[in-house]
């Protein structure tokens, strides 16, 4: 596996960085995290009609670039240096990745062109009050009466989830588990924006009042398809986390040049300096496991037949091991660089005036999203075929 990216992936990278240098400047950042929405739609449509950045891992069929996991990678990595205010992660990565890895032709034509254009938001509705992320957790129900679902309870935690147009929900049937289109202004269905430690990336709790749905279609049981969702969040997600870090790093080492005490550039101190290298080193290796995952996802990538079905034989066996492998590990570099840059800063780096305390909002918060470190080196060992149970013992 080469883990260089090639030539249009780096340019990718720098046209993003670009892009954001110019439209999502730490001011705006801050004015954007007040506003009700959270974010700015007509620079959304901007990014989905003028970059095409949504629609990077739709297929061309649908309006996209038909590019994969990798170029949502380098993208994720730009958006986490500039700690974008965007729906990016709910509605191009986990709205999208359902509709494609679903088995439903008629919805990926009806949704995706909008969400790869950015006439669209998306977001998956999973978690509920336990905050799990396996079935177990899985509580809202879905009941079936004469041809229409109907959907009862409620939904905590949903990126995005009170501003998404499309609510793709996860709920309980008599058959096991199924995913749901809802409408974003469904009748009976209320939305109510939850207070987070991350101002930047917006949540939402979900009330279902017997809300109509329409279910999508699935190869076997719909919980398959949300843990293939979940583990290619966690990769883009782990992406994100390397571009939080390694701009948390860029600012630590920028003050530490800039700071004298005694005379001397606080730099020049070896404290310091110990301390700078070895978050470099757990940065590098958090970049190297991010990429690693991201290049296991692009060999998961299914192909469709001439059916518009997916493949499933064309997997990569060691996407969900790496997945969690990166995610646990890429949580722990994130939120060691972001604290550790405040340290640096020393006072300043405590007051509200200066991002580094955004930054770590950002990384604590993206540590406990879609499980955090501990549960996915449990994952990850079950995956690895490992019983937990002997080996605690």
């Amino acid at each position: 596996m080469d883990f260089a990216f090639s030539e249009e992936q780096e340019q990718l990278g720098r046209t993003v960085r670009a892009f954001l240098a110019d439209t999502s400047p730490e001011t705006e950042v801050r004015r954007l995290m007040e506003t009700p929405e959270g974010f700015d739609r007509a620079l959304w449509l901007r990014m989905g009609t003028e970059l095409g950045l949504q629609g990077l891992a739709v297929p061309e069929e649908y309006g996209g670039a038909g590019c994969g996991p990798v170029e949502v990678g380098v993208v994720m990595e730009e958006m986490g240096r500039a700690l974008l205010c965007a729906p990016f992660l709910s509605s191009a990565v986990l709205a999208t990745t359902t509709l494609l890895r679903c088995a439903d032709e008629d919805a990926r034509k009806r949704l995706l062109p909008g969400l790869a254009s950015g006439e669209l938001v998306g977001t998956l509705a999973l978690t509920e009050d336990s905050a799990r992320w396996d079935a177990a957790g899985v509580q809202l129900t879905a009941r079936e009466t004469k041809g229409s679902w109907r959907l009862t309870g409620h939904k905590m935690f949903v990126l995005d989830g009170a501003t998404a147009d499309v609510v793709l929900t996860v709920a309980r049937t008599g058959d096991g588990i199924g995913v749901f289109w809802v409408d974003g202004d469904a009748a009976g269905l209320t939305r109510e924006p939850l207070p987070t430690m991350d101002p930047t990336r917006r949540q939402a709790r979900l009330d279902y009042h017997d809300v109509p749905a329409t279910r999508l279609r699935t190869h076997g049981d719909g919980w398959d398809v949300v843990a293939e969702v979940l583990d290619r969040a966690a990769v883009a997600l782990a992406a994100e986390q390397v571009g939080v870090a390694a701009r948390a790093l860029d600012m630590a080492v920028e003050y530490a040049k800039v700071r004298h005490q005694f005379g001397r550039p606080i730099g020049s101190f070896q404290a310091v300096k110990h301390l700078l290298a070895d978050v470099l080193l757990e940065v590098e290796s958090a970049r190297a496991a991010a990429h690693y995952a991201l290049l296991a996802a692009e060999n998961a990538e299914p192909t469709e037949n001439t059916e518009n079905t997916y493949n499933a034989d064309n997997t990569d066996p060691e996407l969900p091991a790496v997945a969690s492998l990166a995610k646990a590990f890429c949580s722990e570099a994130c939120l060691r660089a972001t604290a550790e840059n405040i340290q640096v800063h020393g006072g300043i780096g405590f007051t509200w005036e200066h991002p580094a305390h955004l930054y770590l909002k950002r990384a604590k918060t993206s540590q406990l999203l879609f499980g955090d470190p501990a549960y996915h080196r449990e994952l990850l060992a079950r995956r690895i075929g490992m019983d937990t149970d002997k080996g605690a013992a």
